[in-house]
């Protein structure tokens, strides 16, 4: 479902961005950025709460829908609008839901009616586009491959957040099939939505593969996304796109009607603008599904409201590791950063035990065994998901290295598809190749990893920095990628939260919280903490490129 990046490891006209943007549009940029006619008598403090919407959180946003000072149809119009006028630039969103105002239009009326369903009630969310919508969207993960595909249902998150009261406005543009289709990619690149860009400078990467999701929060064109992560994929982009990602514990939120990647390491999680944002979206999509069994795990161990958990004093008395070894070293600039974070965190009451390194860290860091791993699920987990279709132009992977080799100059224009045929190589889930390899992650990752550490010194949780600024763009090349603090967790299993917490050259660097499996009320304890007592995020102005000068 998504990697930060690998650098070491359809029939007729193509769809375009600009004709599945077009028709539902229609008429929005002369709609104009008003409140409806029976909110004529607002006061210039309303009218500021719309013309602040960029930076609103889904508390504020919910309370103005409950005055009657804003309605979600409106929301959902204004967001439109900015989806319209900014998002050229930056090729965030594939497209958008063509029914998204009707939608709000009738949550209006269930609000006035009956109340609201909980804090996500008539609040615009967008899904990356490997997210399963029974409805007139399309799910491709930026392949052309499968456009005119037709799932049989929705995906269980997106269920979810419509019985919650969202309105899915639309699906985020991502690395192709996750990132994990070639050596050489460039991250926030696919065949129908071209080159995504970092809002904060456009010839920079936004980083992948929940790259539109990320973008798309971060310069303010919708309230909330959801993103995936196989290893890097939500917390990479949320942290070089300035905003908070939470990559959920493996099993706490199903993965059913998601284009996969590895069973064992894939997740959805919420990529918000702050933490009570993402704590919100959360409660709404954990649980078991009997469709997903590792869900089952999470039984007596979810929470449907993670905002219960934001304590501006959650620092205090909390002892956090530093891990060194490995996830410092490879960016001067994050690590300045993250020295200052540190310090924030001993000021405000926490214990510092540094270092405190991952005993694994240089074990895991050769990719060995993960790659391994992702090889054999994936060929065995996009088969079965390509199966399930009601409609698809392709069933098998095999089917998709065909169409990739038959649509080249559209596909493979930029990069090849090493992964696919790698994978195709692969036997079954039975092979004792993958049963090796699988133990060695979980035992790397957990026992003799975070876990050995969080025991030694008795942690709450270990901090990293999440990655480097970003990078150029490069679609020759692929990505210049310095290093990250993601494998851990993702061969464990174990949840991650990304926090903004500075900038180099105006570029935005997060700290990662990290921890043992279901500790995402601790990790939602403490990056609220640091984040309301830094308040690090400046909203992006898109420039074209940073002065270094």
């Amino acid at each position: 479902m998504g990697l930060y990046g690998a650098p070491h490891w359809m029939a007729g006209a193509p769809v375009t961005r600009r004709t599945l943007l077009k028709g539902a549009l229609a008429g929005v940029a002369s709609a104009g950025l008003h409140f409806s006619s029976s909110a004529a008598s607002q006061s210039s403090t309303d009218d500021r709460v719309l013309s602040d919407i960029e930076e609103a959180t889904i508390a504020e946003l919910q309370a103005a829908m409950e005055a009657r000072r804003l309605s979600s149809r409106i929301l959902v119009r204004t967001y439109l609008h900015r989806i319209e006028k900014l998002d050229p630039q930056l090729k965030s969103i594939i497209e958008v839901n063509p029914d998204a105002l009707d939608i709000a239009r009738a949550l209006d009326r269930e609000r006035r009616e009956r109340g609201p369903r909980g804090p996500l009630h008539g609040i615009p969310i967008l899904l990356k586009d490997n997210i399963d919508t029974a409805d007139k969207m399309s799910t491709t993960a930026g392949s052309l491959a499968l456009v005119g595909a037709k799932p049989p249902a929705d995906s269980t998150v997106a269920r979810k957040l419509r019985e919650a009261g969202a309105v899915l406005i639309g699906k985020a543009n991502m690395s192709e099939w996750a990132n994990f289709r070639g050596f050489q990619s460039s991250s926030g690149w696919s065949a129908r939505g071209g080159q995504g860009r970092n809002p904060y400078a456009l010839d920079r990467n936004p980083c992948g593969s929940s790259s539109g999701s990320a973008q798309a929060v971060s310069a303010n064109l919708v309230t909330a996304a959801l993103g995936t992560e196989t290893d890097g994929s939500i917390v990479c982009p949320s942290s070089i796109c300035g905003i908070v990602g939470i990559k959920p514990t493996v099993g706490l939120v199903s993965r059913t009607g998601v284009i996969p990647i590895a069973h064992s390491q894939d997740t959805v999680g919420p990529m918000c603008r702050t933490v009570a944002d993402a704590a919100a979206v959360l409660g709404a999509i954990v649980g078991p599904d009997p469709e997903d069994p590792a869900t089952a795990e999470s039984v007596g161990r979810f929470h449907t409201d993670y905002t219960q958990f934001l304590d501006p004093n959650g620092l205090k008395g909390a002892r956090i590791g530093v891990a060194r070894q490995v996830y410092f070293g490879y960016s001067p600039e994050a690590d300045r950063i993250i020295e200052e974070a540190i310090q924030v965190m001993r000021d405000l009451g926490a214990e510092i035990i540094d270092p405190a390194d991952i005993p694994t860290a240089r074990e895991i860091a050769t990719f060995e065994a993960e790659l391994e791993v992702l090889l054999y699920e994936f060929r065995h987990d996009i088969d079965a998901y390509l199966a399930r279709l009601v409609e698809s132009p392709v069933r098998t992977l095999e089917d998709l290295i065909a169409f990739n080799e038959a649509h080249a100059d559209e596909e493979l224009r930029y990069f090849g598809q090493e992964l696919f045929l790698l994978a195709q190589q692969k036997g079954p889930l039975t092979d004792e190749a993958y049963l090796r390899a699988l133990e060695k992650n979980r035992r790397l990752g957990r026992q003799d990893g975070i876990d050995a550490v969080m025991d030694q010194y008795q942690l709450d949780a270990i901090v990293a920095p999440t990655g480097s600024p970003a990078w150029k763009i490069d679609l020759i090349n692929g990505d210049l990628f310095l290093g990250a603090s993601s494998s851990p967790a993702a061969i464990a299993g174990y949840p991650l939260i990304t926090v903004p917490a500075g900038y180099a050259f105006g570029l935005p660097v997060g700290i990662t919280f990290m921890g043992r499996a279901y500790s995402e009320p601790t990790l939602i304890r403490l990056a609220y903490a640091f984040e309301q007592a830094t308040k690090v995020r400046k909203p992006p102005q898109l420039p074209p490129t940073i002065d270094t000068d």
